[in-house]
């Protein structure tokens, strides 16, 4: 059994919010989900985000949209790549999460044990 955790950070890599997917479903599944009621000024996503839905909600929302386009797009979306420069920093964030045996080996059966320990795993890495 594969799961994906689809999370969301502040600017300095903490956990915000985080959604529990199946392993085989696409990232932007659950992302309308996550995204609600959050207030920020920018998205930095990878190009698993890059949905003409998602752009439009984010501009409805006036969040500035930093994800890179699919190169199978027609009309491209431009986007600043010295902002995305900083995305590393949620990649940085699964890094410390997998320190934890329990999270990185999906030791917990039950969804809502997993959703424990990740925000066990998110408390330890934000108070270092």
């Amino acid at each position: 059994m594969t799961t994906k955790i689809l999370a969301l950070t502040d600017a300095l890599g903490n956990l915000i919010d985080f959604r529990l997917m199946p392993g085989q479903a696409h990232d932007l599944v659950k992302t309308r989900e996550l995204l609600a009621g959050v207030c920020c000024h920018s998205l930095l996503a990878d190009k698993a985000f890059d949905a003409d839905w998602l752009r439009e909600l984010l501009a409805e929302r006036s969040i500035e949209a930093i994800i890179p386009p699919k190169s199978n797009r027609k009309n491209p979306a431009s986007c600043d790549m010295e902002i995305y420069k900083w995305r590393h920093l949620v990649e940085n964030f699964f890094q410390k999460l997998k320190e934890f045996k329990r999270v990185a080996m999906r030791a917990c059966k039950a969804d809502t044990s997993f959703e424990a320990m990740i925000h066990i795993g998110a408390t330890i890495i934000r108070t270092r």
